[in-house]
């Protein structure tokens, strides 16, 4: 048992000193010896007295006897004691079960894995893993040498590279992809018309004979081909093509560079056209107008100068008399029969004669008559008169000379006959009567001030008023009577629930209380007022008036807001009914029920309680009163006592009386 018991101690020591891993390789051990106090056993000697029989008679026959005897007994002591000691070799340090590894400076961003030796995360570098790697390497202590190209940046934990906006692939040695730019090549170019962009920037470079940001736009007249940057040497209004710088002429114009005009009988553009002039008329080499010759005119030189004219563009007038007729190109005069000179103006018969002989009167008013032709007699009439005898007006649209102009008076104007000045109609004015009245005047020249109202106009010619929707009168001065509006206030309003109608458009100005096109439509529960714009403030109400907002109170309810309860006596919508409860009754505010005084009953508790009941809706028997004038008071349930008796049940008798039994009442189940 001893053995046992120290066996059990060495076994703790020893487990205590061996909590390290001894398989762990940092772990380091020695033997070491140390002092274990224990307890001994050995042999304990000592005096056993016992009885034996003899002859003792004294002692009734027992004597005493002595012998020595050993027990087992216990002492401490000291025994030396060897175990094996685990400890964390040199350069590490015990956490738990395990030896860790210590590095005197801390692994920033790594971890320590020998004595004073980190292993750094992929990106560090440095004793202690405290240093980024540079841009040029990458990965745990920056071991590895990055591949990216063109400006990228290297990922220092992956190696991977971050491309540089305008480029691409694994190592950033590729330029985006046509029509994309920017950072992983991920936005789309927004340039046109086949530029392309920069592959950094997006920066649209234009083909040539294009400009802008986008390069959306041709090249400012007067430039073209790349960049816009070269001049146009287009001549007479010519333009260059954008891009190759080509003249594009305008009409009438050719050659290179629009130098030159069209050649003699082409114009137009590209010179395509043949002139159309005739008798020898140049057309002009850009619109193909004719420029006539004397004696001719008209769009194509087509038409001989008119009757009295010569020269170019018959811009002369003739000066042959007495009918002579002057050449279209040179104004020279051929005579009539019977006159001569240079502008016919001789007559071969003296004034008032003519035919064979010059013997014969002519037969021409001598008033309205230049002269009489000298072989025919026929008359030549003054400006305004025409006739063979000159004795007739010019018809109407003509004048002058044997009326043979033509009136320029318009819209109706008079023409004098001789003049051909204009006498204009009513509302026009001016040369030839083509100018209308400005506004607010009207009448011959019109000289008169108009008197409309209220934006109404008046005729030029007779200064009626033609009046604004709304509006009506001589001059519309009076608005549409109510009920109509628009034009000659012939429109019916179709307002209701008396809404005023706007006499110009006939729209609807709602009344309080009102809504809608035409005013049709209540306001909404809940509002009242002009445009129902307000809103109702009731508590015990059915909504509001829509046109005053005044409260429709719920029955058994008053006051501006229906927030009183009816006074005693009155109920229903308003507390506008006077209760007909009798007998002290009290009625619902709200229905006018008859809530009956204690003793009545009945719909206006005109009516007391049956005999045999009393007291609040008559639900309460009468006590059982024996000498009573009948039931108990319908009220109170007092028994009447009859004379000579009192108490409670009027079952006691007066001292002068006999004491009357009172029976007991007999119940039936």
């Amino acid at each position: 048992m001893a053995l046992s018991m120290t066996q059990i101690i060495v076994f703790s020591l020893l487990q205590a000193a061996l909590t390290l891993n001894p398989e762990d390789p940092n772990v380091c051990s020695h033997w070491e010896s140390y002092a274990v106090t224990v307890q001994e056993s050995y042999a304990h000697p000592f005096d056993q007295i016992y009885y034996t029989r003899c002859t003792d008679i004294l002692n009734w026959f027992k004597c005493t006897r002595h012998r020595i005897s050993y027990k087992t007994a216990y002492r401490r002591g000291l025994r030396t004691m060897y175990r094996r000691r685990s400890q964390c070799c040199p350069g590490y340090y015990e956490n738990g079960d395990f030896c860790i590894p210590l590095c005197t400076e801390e692994c920033v961003h790594g971890r320590c894995v020998s004595p004073d030796t980190c292993h750094c995360e992929p990106g560090w570098g440095g004793p202690d893993c405290s240093s980024g790697c540079d841009s040029d390497h990458w990965g745990p202590h920056c071991s590895n040498r990055c591949q990216c190209q063109n400006g990228a940046l290297c990922n220092p934990i992956t190696g991977a590279c971050v491309c540089a906006a305008g480029f691409r692939g694994w190592r950033c040695e590729e330029l985006c992809a046509p029509g994309t730019h920017g950072k992983g090549c991920q936005l789309q170019c927004q340039c046109r018309h086949g530029a392309s962009c920069d592959p950094r920037t997006g920066e649209c470079l234009c083909a040539p004979g294009y400009t802008g940001v986008y390069c959306e736009e041709l090249c400012p007249p007067g430039s073209h081909g790349a960049h816009c940057e070269l001049r146009c040497p287009c001549q007479n209004g010519g333009t260059c093509h954008h891009i190759t710088g080509e003249c594009a002429c305008p009409p009438g114009w050719t050659g290179a560079v629009c130098a030159q005009p069209c050649p003699p009988g082409t114009f137009g553009q590209n010179c395509s056209q043949d002139c159309p002039c005739h008798h020898g008329g140049q057309c002009d080499h850009v619109t193909g107008q004719c420029h006539c010759t004397a004696g001719y005119m008209g769009d194509r030189c087509q038409e001989e100068c008119p009757f009295g004219t010569f020269g170019f563009q018959c811009s002369q007038r003739c000066d042959c008399h007495n009918g002579g007729q002057c050449s279209p190109t040179t104004g020279t005069c051929e005579c009539e029969p019977g006159y001569k000179g240079p502008r016919c103006q001789e007559r071969l018969c003296p004034e008032g004669l003519h035919g064979p002989g010059c013997t014969l009167p002519c037969p021409c008013d001598a008033d309205n008559t230049i002269s009489c032709h000298p072989v025919t007699g026929a008359c030549t009439c003054q400006p305004g008169w025409s006739g063979h005898h000159c004795n007739e007006s010019c018809p109407a649209g003509y004048y002058g000379d044997g009326c043979q102009l033509p009136c320029t008076c318009q819209n109706g104007a008079d023409c004098h006959s001789i003049t051909g000045g204009c006498t204009c109609a009513p509302g026009f004015m001016g040369e030839v009567c083509a100018v209308p009245c400005a506004a607010g005047t009207y009448g011959p020249n019109c000289s008169s001030v108009c008197s409309c109202n209220n934006g109404g106009t008046c005729s030029p010619v007779d200064g009626s008023c033609t009046c604004k929707e709304g509006w009506q009168g001589l001059d519309c001065t009076l608005p549409c009577p109510s009920g109509t509006w628009g034009l000659n206030c012939n429109e019916n309003c179709t307002c209701a629930n008396a809404a005023a109608c706007s006499p110009t458009d006939g729209s609807c100005s709602c009344t309080p209380g009102w809504l809608g096109d035409t005013c049709e439509l209540p306001c909404p529960d809940g509002t009242f007022g002009l445009n129902c714009s307000e809103r109702c403030d009731c508590s015990h109400a059915d909504g509001c008036d829509p046109v005053t907002g005044h409260c429709c109170c719920l029955a058994g309810w008053t006051g501006i807001r229906c927030d009183s309860t009816c006074p005693p006596g009155r109920w229903g919508p308003n507390c506008s009914v006077s209760c007909s409860c009798e007998n002290g009754g009290s009625c619902s505010p709200e229905d006018g029920s008859c809530e009956c005084a204690p003793g009545f009953r009945g719909p206006l508790c005109q009516r007391i309680c049956p005999p045999g009941l009393y007291g609040y809706s008559c639900a309460q028997p009468c006590p059982l009163c024996v000498h009573s004038s009948g039931p108990c008071h319908h009220v109170s349930g007092i028994c009447e006592c009859l004379p000579g008796f009192s108490g409670a049940l009027c079952n006691q008798a007066s001292k002068w009386q006999k004491p009357v039994l009172t029976p007991t009442p007999i119940l039936k189940g």
